[in-house]
């Protein structure tokens, strides 16, 4: 599985995430495409997006989802804006692994 919502540097990777806040519900969906061509994975959460609480519930969930420690987990851009580029200190190959096993795609 290689999508292009994931990038992979020496000791991080980078993520595009596409937040739904307000969501009813903590969930990643998978991965989708945009109009514009770009990937990106789906996330949902029930927090509202006041005060970046909508952004530390994304930092939450993926961390737990991906079995990281929430302080590895940093946001690069997006902060108001539904799209978001996620920087997550780990190995990239790992994080691609447990993406496709979130989301239910084989390597």
């Amino acid at each position: 599985m290689t999508h292009g919502a994931l990038t992979s540097f020496g000791d991080h990777a980078r993520l595009t995430v596409r937040l739904t806040p307000n969501g009813g519900r903590d969930a990643v969906d998978g991965f989708a495409t945009a109009a514009d061509g770009e990937e990106h994975l789906k996330v949902r959460v029930r927090a509202v997006p006041e005060k970046g609480r909508a952004n530390q519930a994304l930092i939450a969930l993926l961390a737990k989802t991906l079995g990281v420690a929430k302080n590895r987990i940093s946001l690069l851009s997006g902060d108001t804006q539904r799209k978001k580029i996620l920087r997550i200190e780990a190995n990239p190959e790992e994080i691609e692994n447990r993406l496709a096993e979130i989301v239910g795609e084989t390597k």
